[in-house]
């Protein structure tokens, strides 16, 4: 396992980023839950409503079984204004996930590898209503990629275990004192 760290201001916030590299196998076997994060997926007003999400129709284990490497990045994103309303959380966050979603998708190409994003809107399509709905194909499958907890992965276990950053939730109205971002890429060494 091998890892970085590192640290940069914004106007608005601070972020610190980390990446580490683990095997495959150690990955899946030690962070994949696929029927605890089925069910919490179950509950979210996205379930079979993007094609990013689940159900799929398909082992999605599958997918992962031509790689040897998993990179985890993370991002942990920490607001100047401590009284932020969580209205705003989306906009503070959206420079640092459109940052990580390019990185992602360069380092799947170069790498030949799988990616994934980040759970909730999709990027792409903004507020249309994803293809999905209409029973037709995503309109654009060569940037939107489903989350690690779309296969079954536990992101805060991963953030804390391998990151280092334990998540936190808001206990108000305000954003948490910090967010973490987490994404990935499977790729061959």
């Amino acid at each position: 396992m091998w890892s970085y760290l590192y640290t940069m201001e914004a106007k608005s916030y601070e972020t610190e980023e980390v990446v580490v590299v683990v095997d495959r196998d150690r990955y899946v076997s030690e962070f994949r839950d696929v029927a605890t994060f089925e069910e919490c997926c179950r509950a979210c007003p996205n379930y079979g409503r993007r094609w990013g999400c689940p159900p799929f129709d398909h082992d999605t284990l599958q997918d992962l079984l031509p790689y040897d490497k998993v990179m985890i990045m993370g991002v942990k994103l920490t607001p100047h204004d401590p009284k932020m309303p969580m209205e705003q959380v989306y906009d503070l966050m959206r420079p640092e996930l459109e940052k990580m979603n390019r990185r992602l998708l360069e380092m799947e190409k170069e790498r030949g590898g799988l990616a994934f994003g980040f759970v909730g809107k999709c990027e792409r399509c903004g507020d249309v209503p994803c293809a999905r709905i209409e029973g037709k194909p995503c309109r654009h499958p060569s940037v939107v990629r489903p989350s690690l907890e779309a296969y079954g992965f536990n992101v805060s276990k991963t953030a804390s275990e391998l990151l280092g950053i334990d998540m936190v939730w808001s206990k108000d109205k305000n954003v948490p004192r910090y967010l973490t971002l987490v994404c990935g890429l499977f790729f061959n060494a």
